[in-house]
């Protein structure tokens, strides 16, 4: 294969992965389930699935037993932020969550120098102080009973900075499987310590997590932890040998855009939000869109992230 054709074949795979993942919103709103019983079902499929692989055994057993508990620590976090992220999903629509998950570049920028010691630039603010009026127009462009589902987003997007931060000070690399099933079970653990708790926030939220899901839960659970986690994963790592650290994170930032048109096409929510909602999101994700034009993204240094976060932030 030529350089050109592992390049086009890897735009269409990455590209492939970015419509995969914009559908974790819709089938979030799809799933009777509460946001926890959902997020602890998906978790336990993938980390499932993932424990066939002697290499995930290996990269295990490769760990020493403080790298394994950094490594659980960021899987709370993690769940944390898919507890989050279907909880906004449930108490607004798909487009509200995505939306909010495209807060999370702009919140990295601002968390990770904090977090890592590195430098924070004036660009960097600038972002975030350009991305203000977009968020006020999307929370006033939401139904009165949808706003607390910006807000439960808007953390989601929190977790995720905080989550992908503390990836990078993790300076010793393992394998993305082995870290992607640990941070999973991790998450597993965090969901069955914390159900009680969360049932007590809201309906959205809580929900017992051993009851099993019916039969058009369970469909869509499966399609949720194979084909917008697992395979996009695989993928991805595969894309992003042959693509540039600036192609691959502008690629990766259009994941709301084709969350919030899948949820137009799907689920019809334009008739739910006003043209202020979308004023506001066309802000932040130009914005977004702008980030890797404005500060030199790096390439992915922690891989895990493309199946932990459904905001993908893989740049510095």
């Amino acid at each position: 294969m030529t350089a050109s054709t592992a390049t086009r074949t890897a735009w269409l795979q990455i590209h492939l992965c970015v419509v995969l993942w914009g559908f974790t919103a819709i089938i979030g709103k799809l799933i009777s389930l509460p946001a926890l019983p959902l997020v602890w079902w998906r978790m336990l499929l993938v980390v499932a699935l993932l424990m066939l692989l002697p290499r995930v055994w290996r990269g295990l057993r490769a760990m020493s037993a403080r790298l394994r508990w950094s490594y659980a620590g960021v899987g709370v976090l993690v769940a944390l932020h898919w507890l989050t992220f279907y909880a906004s999903i449930k108490l607004s629509n798909a487009s509200v969550g995505a939306t909010c998950m495209a807060l999370a570049t702009v919140f990295t920028a601002l968390i990770e120098p904090v977090l890592t010691g590195k430098r924070l630039s004036k660009r960097e603010v600038g972002l975030g102080i350009a991305v203000l009026p977009g968020v006020a127009l999307v929370a006033g462009g939401v139904p009165g009973d949808m706003l607390i589902g910006v807000v439960v987003g808007t953390i989601s997007a929190l977790f995720v900075a905080v989550f992908s931060s503390l990836n990078k000070r993790l300076v010793e690399h393992s394998d993305a499987l082995s870290v992607t099933a640990l941070e999973m079970a991790a998450g597993v653990a965090a969901m069955t310590v914390i159900a009680p708790l969360t049932g007590l926030l809201s309906p959205a939220f809580g929900g017992d997590p051993f009851v099993l899901p019916d039969l058009r839960d369970g469909v869509y659970l499966l399609v949720l932890a194979v084909a917008c986690t697992l395979v996009p994963f695989a993928l991805s790592l595969m894309a992003l040998r042959h693509l540039t650290a600036f192609g691959s994170q502008l690629a990766i930032n259009l994941e709301p855009i084709y969350a919030i048109a899948l949820a137009i096409l799907l689920l019809g929510e334009q008739h739910e939000l006003t043209l202020q909602f979308y004023l506001g999101v066309a802000i932040i994700l130009g914005v977004v869109l702008v980030y890797p034009l404005l500060v030199r993204p790096q390439k992915i240094e922690h891989p895990e992230i493309l199946a932990t976060g459904e905001s993908k932030v893989i740049g510095e």
